[in-house]
């Protein structure tokens, strides 16, 4: 509306039933808008709790492990920590030693070399292995961001949604099932028929 005197503004909020809303109060002159100010409040709300909700928290995992792991446990504890950087949360892997252990922290840093090269196309060493009293610590951070990580899930979830929806009434396992038992019965009187 250009530049307008205050009582001028404040008769066009009356006749159009709003309210008159400075906005830019450090402006020369000062910005005002003619809005519904209840309305403009409530939107603005809704945002910030939008926002706050996709908002990524940063979280520590641990995993703790010991210099002699059993390669069947490695493989479980590697498996988590595979599955912690995909979400992207970062690792915090402990080595704990026990008695005559602590002589030999070798062992440990070549456990948590091993574990950072098996995960390198998942995380990265944010923190080199370093004895802190009877534990060795190493910390690993994640490619993707969390942020990224849930979105990734998000489209995941929402395409079996939809999968669902344009399959009702059958999962997916049901599905591959029905699929392997066509593929039996198939082949079944072709060998009948070889017998005969």
């Amino acid at each position: 509306m250009g530049i307008v005197p205050l009582a001028k503004a404040l008769e066009l909020a009356q006749e159009y039933d709003l309210d008159l809303v400075e906005v830019a109060a450090n402006a020369r002159p000062p910005v005002c808008k003619l809005m519904d100010y209840g309305k403009f409040k409530y939107e603005s709300a809704m945002k910030a709790r939008e926002a706050r909700k996709n908002q990524a928290h940063t979280v520590i995992k641990e995993m703790k492990l010991r210099p002699k792991i059993d390669p069947h446990d490695y493989d479980t504890k590697k498996g988590h920590v595979v599955r912690f950087l995909k979400q992207g949360d970062k690792v915090k892997i402990t080595i704990m030693f026990r008695g005559r252990e602590q002589s030999r922290p070798e062992l440990g840093y070549r456990l948590l070399q091993r574990l950072a090269e098996d995960v390198q196309d998942l995380g990265f060493v944010e923190s080199n292995p370093k004895q802190d009293g009877r534990n060795m610590i190493m910390v690993l951070g994640p490619h993707k961001k969390k942020t990224e990580a849930m979105a990734e899930a998000r489209q995941a979830q929402e395409a079996r949604k939809a999968e669902a929806k344009a399959n009702p009434g059958k999962s997916q396992n049901a599905a591959e099932t029905d699929h392997d038992d066509h593929d039996v019965d198939a082949e079944a009187p072709a060998e009948a028929s070889a017998d005969a």
